[in-house]
């Protein structure tokens, strides 16, 4: 690479005795703080809009819409390399936040866009002037784009990233993103640091990359000679005095490949060689292979037919010898073989026989559920048509009790290999006739993580301490490769799943009425719309669950755990929650109408416009509860602990403050922990709650709320 001369003039050389206009701090000093200043230009351009996002998504006032689709793309895509759980299933987020959160996400990429913009064009982003930093090339002028795309793009990030990143991701503490976060920091430093050059300078890795120098703006740039093994040197002296230091050609690869074309000719001529050897070896294998695998499957077609002759309907064969043609074309793993015996199941009426041909199929393995799954949707298509008669209904019922049998058989043994199969709108549950033989899909304790449910029928199924979530390939729960079921728009009513694993599981629009959920796992589980009226949710783990727009009318929820649940505009009439935790749960909107939440752990909890009318709420916990607007109405709050609480604009016409003797049933309710009635309302701000009437206001007073007619 030809480097050329730079000459540093009488003139340059009195400016350089000036005094510094700058300050005094080191160039390197300078240039970690002008790093410091873009990285927080950029950091502070998305999180002043994503702030402003979360305070927009915390209003209940706002109407709510799907999550952006960029957003929810780019969540992913940071979720995956990183090993951070995704927030599968779609959010519904107040509108301003949709806005806000894309602009979080495009203006660090604006501000980042710009500062390259300067740096190519003039050597400086704005921190950088602030410091008085420089880049610049050999020449002392702007670097331009090509050189900053390399000094920024690849030397900057992708490298320290890069290795960093390896050595985090098959280190014993992957997943942990506090150590990924030292090993950046770590990979960065050593990177800017750099190393000294023969002439005891130091250049950090990306300025040598890009042939670029990072230099001190108020001070002259002066790079440093450089020497070849064949050339040297020189130093002329013109009629001005001034010193011009003249640079030589550097010998690199692409030099002495122009000065001996021989060479270069030959190394083209030995890759082409080893192109072409490696195409043909490449190629015979190829061949080799296929025809291998087209003599095992001409051999297997051969067996098919073989087979075949002894299963058609007008076969001499006995039972004997249709059962063991039956087991050998088990063994086959031929599309044909599975396909045909899939059929010869719906067609097939001897028991012995159909017994035989699903143990047959539990032989041929998953890999046979496509062909159960079309023949199942097939007849249970032909059942629902109305030209049925009533034998001819009974015939496809028992044919598809047959299909579902082989397909529980096939998930129970293989539990371990199914987490990808495909059972969308497969019916596995019973089918409502009302016939006592009703099939029951039993499938407790199994490993069924990844399965796609989605418009499944499982009503009364048994999924007692089965797991829908499973950790995934890297065997560590919470990252980006869990394999997660999908339960969206199955039908999965008065279905047990007591003790199950649904964490994170989608279950969107889901039909789980009087479904049993005893003690089940479903935190952080996405039931947006789903149908939970008269379900057994007694301590369910229900913790970060979104719940929007649900239906739980006559749930049970005694002892459930539902803190940070977001619930929003849910229907929870008639509930049964005694002793539930709902602290800090997203309650906007929500229909409890009737209920008992009796003891129910309510502090911090976002109740704002919820309905509570003849609401029982004995005992509960309200410390610090958002209550604006919220409707209490002949509610029973007697005991309950309202100790900083928001009750602006709430409606207490009718309701119970006042404790009454005790219902010796009710011991199980704790009073507040301070123990005296006084506590339940001391220091709440009672001005503008509507409708008190004047024994609410008597006791308010008494018991040390505050109220302006208080005297």
């Amino acid at each position: 690479m030809a480097i050329p001369s730079v000459r540093r003039s009488s003139h340059q050389t009195s400016r350089s005795k000036e005094p510094e206009k700058s300050n005094f701090l080191p160039l390197g000093t300078k240039r970690i703080g002008a790093w410091v200043a873009e990285i927080s230009l950029v950091v502070i351009s998305g999180l002043i809009p994503f702030g402003m996002g979360v305070y927009a998504n915390s209003r209940s006032d706002l109407d709510r819409v799907p999550l952006n689709p960029v957003l929810v793309v780019t969540e992913r895509a940071i979720a995956q390399p990183l090993a951070l759980p995704i927030s599968y299933g779609t959010r519904n987020v107040a509108w301003p936040t949709n806005f806000l959160w894309t602009v979080a996400l495009l203006a660090p990429l604006t501000v980042s866009g710009w500062q390259l913009y300067l740096l190519a064009k003039t050597g400086s982003t704005i921190p950088k002037r602030w410091f008085g930093v420089q880049v610049v090339n050999h020449k002392g002028a702007p670097p331009g784009f090509g050189a900053v795309l390399v000094r920024e793009g690849i030397g900057r990030w992708t490298v320290p990233m890069s290795i960093a990143y390896f050595v985090w991701r098959y280190s014993p503490l992957f997943a942990n993103l506090s150590l990924f976060t030292a090993l950046v920091a770590l990979m960065w430093l050593a990177e800017g640091m750099g190393l000294p050059s023969k002439q005891a300078r130091r250049r950090a890795l990306h300025d040598r990359l890009a042939g670029t120098y990072t230099i001190d703006a108020n001070r002259p740039f002066t790079p440093p000679v450089l020497h070849s093994d064949s050339q040297s040197h020189s130093a002329l002296t013109d009629e001005e005095g001034a010193i011009a230091l003249e640079y030589v050609d550097q010998p690199n690869v692409w030099g002495r490949m122009r000065r001996n074309p021989s060479l270069a000719l030959f190394g083209v001529a030995l890759v082409s060689m080893v192109a072409v050897l490696g195409t043909l070896v490449g190629t015979q294998v190829y061949i080799q292979s296929q025809e291998t695998k087209r003599e095992a499957d001409q051999g297997k077609r051969q067996q098919f037919l073989a087979l075949e002759k002894q299963l058609i309907p007008n076969s001499s064969a006995s039972d004997e010898e249709r059962q063991s043609a039956i087991l050998a074309m088990g063994t086959l793993n031929n599309p044909q073989a599975m396909e045909f015996l899939v059929s010869l199941l719906a067609k097939e009426t001897n028991p012995i026989l159909v017994d035989t041909i699903q143990q047959a199929l539990v032989n041929v393995g998953p890999e046979v559920i496509p062909d159960l799954k079309r023949m199942n949707q097939f007849i249970a298509g032909q059942m629902n048509a109305n030209s049925n008669s009533p034998q001819d209904g009974e015939m496809r019922q028992a044919k598809l009790h047959i299909n579902q049998r082989a397909i529980n058989k096939i998930l129970a043994v293989y539990s371990s290999r199914i987490n990808s199969l495909d059972l969308s709108r497969t019916q596995l549950g019973q089918s409502g006739t009302g016939n006592s033989s009703n099939f029951n899909l039993v499938l407790d304790n199994v490993d069924l993580s990844g399965i796609n449910f989605k418009f499944a029928n499982l009503n009364s199924a048994s999924f007692k301490s089965s797991r829908f979530r499973g950790a995934g390939e890297d065997g560590r729960w919470d990252t980006y490769d869990d394999s997660i079921a999908d339960l969206s728009g199955a039908q999965i009513q008065q279905a047990n799943l007591t003790d199950a694993n649904l964490s994170r599981v989608l279950m969107i629009g889901t039909d789980l009425r009087r479904a049993t959920l005893n003690r089940a796992n479903l935190s952080n589980a996405r039931l947006v719309g789903a149908k939970l009226g008269s379900a057994q949710l007694v301590g369910a783990d229900l913790r970060g669950a979104v719940l929007e727009n649900a239906s739980l009318t006559g749930a049970d929820l005694g002892e459930a755990k539902l803190n940070e649940a977001n619930l929003y505009a849910a229907s929870l009439s008639r509930v049964i929650a005694i002793g539930t935790q709902l602290s800090f749960a997203n309650l906007t909107k929500t229909n409890w109408q009737g209920s008992d939440l009796s003891g129910a752990y309510l502090d911090r909890a976002n109740l704002s416009d919820a309905n509570l009318s003849a609401t029982r709420l004995t005992g509960a916990i309200l410390r610090s509860a958002q209550m604006q607007k919220v409707n209490l109405r002949n509610a029973d709050l007697s005991l309950a602990d309202l100790r900083g609480a928001n009750l602006a604009g709430a409606d207490f016409q009718g309701t119970i403050l006042a404790p009454s003797k005790q219902d010796p049933a009710d011991q199980f309710v704790q009073t507040p922990a301070m123990g005296a009635q006084s506590a339940v309302v001391q220091g709440v701000d009672f001005n503008q709650v509507k409708n008190l009437d004047p024994k609410q206001l008597a006791y308010i007073c008494t018991q040390g709320g505050i109220h302006t007619r208080c005297p």
